[in-house]
This record gives C-alpha cells, sequence and structure tokens, in this order.
C-alpha cells in the first residue's frame, strides 16, 4: 500500500520526460481493454521485422509479442454457464483484460472445472479490467474508475441471483481486487467494495475446497513458479502446490522460490533492462530441475517466463482441468506424456 501510494503521488508531481509520458499513456490505453491490446498485437507482429529500426525500448516490448494469437473465445462475454449435475454453488469469474487477448485457454479451463464440480459459472454484464494495470502505474483515477464499474457490476450479481464466490485465476488482478475494501474505506462504495473483496477467491483458494474428481494420473514433473502477486500480496503459498500434487504431479520447486521473475505487471515493459536479469534467474532455475512444463498463476508471469524459455509455460487450472476431464491444454500437445486412468 506504501508503494501504491508512492507511486499516485510521483505521477501527479514528477514530471516525466516526454517519451515516458507517452509509453505510459499509450500502456494505459491499450492493456486494459482486449480488443484494443490484441489490435496493437496484430500491429506489432506485422512490423516486427522493421524492429532493428526501432527505439530499444519498443524493440524489448517486441519480444513479448506471441507468434500467434488466439482468436476471442465466446465463453468471455457475459453468460451464465450452468452446473454440470447438481448446483452447489453460483460463482462470478473474472475474466481479466489482457489475459482474454493473449491466452483464452485460462478462462475456458477455469469454467470447465467449475462446472464439472457443481459450479455455476457467471460473467457479469459491464465486468471488466480490475484497475490493476494503471493502479500499480500510479494513474489512480483511472484504476478507481475500473474499479468501481467491477463493484457495481457484482453487486448486481449479489443481490440478484446472489454469488458464493468471486474466482479470479489471474493472481495480478486478484491482489487488487481483494483491495477494493481498502481503496474504497472512506467513500460512498466502502460497504459494497467491501463485500466484493470478501468473496474475491484466488481460483486455487476456491478448488482447495473442493473435492476434485481426478480422473488421470499423469506422468508429468511440472516446476511451479510462485507468482509475487500470490505468494505475498494474497498469502496463498501453498494452496497451488497442494493441488498439483494430489493429482499426480511431480511438482519441482525452484532454488530461491521466493524471488520475481521481473514481469511485476507493466515492469517488464516499462524497465526492459532491469527486468531481464531476475528472468535469466527465474528461468535458469525453474529449468534445473528438468521439468516437463511450468507452472503458474498469473498471465503476466507467464509470458516473462515463457519469452526465455522453450518449455511450454502453462495455468495450474489447465492442469487440473486436465486431469479432472478436461482436454489436454494446448500448451502441452505433443509433450504431455500418456497418463493413465486412475483406479
Amino acid at each position: 500500500r506504501l508503494v501504491d501510494h508512492a507511486r499516485e503521488y510521483i505521477e501527479e508531481n514528477y514530471p516525466r520526460p516526454l517519451n515516458e509520458r507517452l509509453q505510459r499513456w499509450t500502456l494505459a490505453k491499450v492493456l486494459p481493454y482486449p480488443d484494443r491490446f490484441r489490435l496493437l498485437m496484430r500491429g506489432a507482429q506485422l512490423a516486427k521485422p522493421l524492429a532493428f529500426a526501432m527505439p530499444v525500448k519498443v524493440r524489448d516490448m517486441m519480444k513479448f509479442v506471441p507468434a500467434k494469437l488466439p482468436p476471442p473465445s465466446p465463453n468471455d462475454k457475459a453468460q451464465v454457464f450452468p452446473a454440470i449435475g447438481e448446483r452447489k454453488q453460483r460463482v462470478a469469474l473474472m475474466t481479466g483484460c489482457a489475459q482474454k487477448a493473449l491466452n483464452t485457454d485460462i478462462n475456458d479451463a477455469t469454467i470447465r472445472i467449475l462446472r464439472r464440480h457443481g459450479c455455476e459459472v457467471v460473467i457479469a454484464q459491464d465486468a471488466a479490467c480490475c484497475g490493476a494495470l494503471t493502479y500499480h502505474m500510479g494513474k489512480a483515477k483511472q484504476s478507481r474508475i475500473a474499479a468501481a464499474r467491477n463493484i457495481h457490476a457484482w453487486m448486481k450479481e449479489v443481490n440478484g441471483a446472489g454469488l458464493d464466490a468471486i474466482v479470479i485465476n489471474t493472481s495480478g488482478c486478484g491482489t487488487v481486487i481483494k483491495e477494493y475494501g481498502h481503496m474504497f474505506q472512506n467513500e460512498a462504495l466502502a460497504e459494497e467494495a467491501a463485500k466484493i473483496s470478501g468473496l474475491a477467491k484466488d481460483i486455487s483458494e476456491l478448488l482447495s475446497k473442493i473435492d476434485l474428481d481426478n480422473k488421470l494420473k499423469p506422468a508429468m514433473r511440472v516446476a511451479y513458479h510462485a507468482t509475487c502477486s500470490l505468494q505475498y500480496g494474497q498469502r496463498i503459498r501453498f494452496a497451488p502446490k497442494k493441488l498439483l500434487k494430489a493429482a499426480g504431479f511431480t511438482v519441482l520447486e525452484p532454488r530461491d522460490s521466493h524471488t520475481c521473475c521481473g514481469s511485476a505487471g507493466t515492469y517488464n515493459l516499462l524497465q526492459p533492462e532491469v527486468s531481464i536479469q531476475p528472468k535469466q534467474r527465474k528461468v535458469k532455475a525453474l529449468e534445473q530441475g528438468a521439468p516437463d512444463a511450468i507452472a503458474a498463476g498469473n498471465i503476466g508471469c507467464m509470458i516473462q517466463i515463457g519469452s526465455g524459455t522453450g518449455l511450454p509455460v502453462v495455468h495450474t487450472v489447465e492442469l487440473l482441468d486436465w486431469v479432472t476431464g478436461g482436454p489436454v491444454p494446448r500448451a502441452l500437445e505433443g509433450v504431455a506424456k500418456e497418463a493413465a486412468a486412475a483406479e
């Protein structure tokens, strides 16, 4: 909270150079909006052959542009997915913003596993970016507008058919949503913001309270990356690893697992020359155990680590969805080893 307060103060009082202001303005106006972000990345894909003639920071940012972009997923639109079988819970899924442009498999896997285990899944009308990206850039006004929009959208569901939880599968977003109560504590939205923060659950938190129906025993070694926003921002350190181990994965914990991969929201874009050092250390540590794949719980970390390794990088929920009856994660196609049916 002190760092966020400092960022806001600096943003309002420090006269940044023109090139920095332009870069930060562009990120704030593009990243939180999936359609804009997807359009920018398509343009960057076309411009890659000319990257050598571009400024260093632009070249560094283009390194994160994936070779292929997934088409928009129809599952990310406002709708209700009924539980398969008896309904045990009704939850809202926060679909995110950048994630909807970079990797649609994560939300799809989340919806599938929740439905199979008795959850009715709601994609709330008007819920969008959580405000994390701009919040951590010190752009408090823009982030609060996004946060208030989500609070109103989810409170409609709370006051309507009700919600047992708001599920988040991007730990950076979850950390900020759990801060909504603090962000609005002295304002008219205080009570509703606190209610939303109290309902917010990382996907690993929710799945830890469900008796998962594991159907396969995967013969896979998975290196688990503990994201900073999950282990420090939300104090969730063991749940994802326990879930993976219970599902039959051999979970490898890298050396210095407490350290950052260098992504840190937009840090790898704003400070690429600094963020590359922790990325290299993290990738080396993750690869050291000779895993078949790397798992993490945050899209930013997945992109950062994926840019430095040839190993497949998947979300924890994709692996859990697979062993409980879902498809093999796309990133593991051709890599996943045979899995015997569990007795």
